[in-house]
């Protein structure tokens, strides 16, 4: 099982390098996992920092302390460099 994970990730990776700079805001969803992707939205990405919006204060809060996690993830699967992920609350017209 370990392997077919291997091939998917490079698989993935392969294709979103051809994405530029959105390869690490369609790598978002891979990086943070379904249930929290049902929540956040990832809004852009410049400079190395990725920008995610979080429905509120307490999910703000808790996005940061595994920020550390999802930037490994991101940088297995994405092409471009992501250095920070800058967490935003969503305005009510965004989710």
């Amino acid at each position: 099982m370990q392997h077919a994970g291997t091939t998917l990730r490079k698989i993935f990776r392969e294709t979103l390098s051809r994405e530029g700079e959105s390869a690490a805001m369609l790598a978002w969803p891979l990086a943070c996992g379904t249930k929290t992707a049902e929540r956040t939205q990832a809004l852009s990405f410049a400079g190395g920092i990725l920008t995610v919006a979080a429905p509120d204060e307490t999910w703000r809060r808790q996005l940061r302390t595994f920020a550390g996690q999802y930037l490994t993830q991101l940088n297995q699967l994405s092409s471009e460099k992501v250095s920070r992920i800058e967490f935003i609350i969503a305005s009510n017209s965004a989710h």
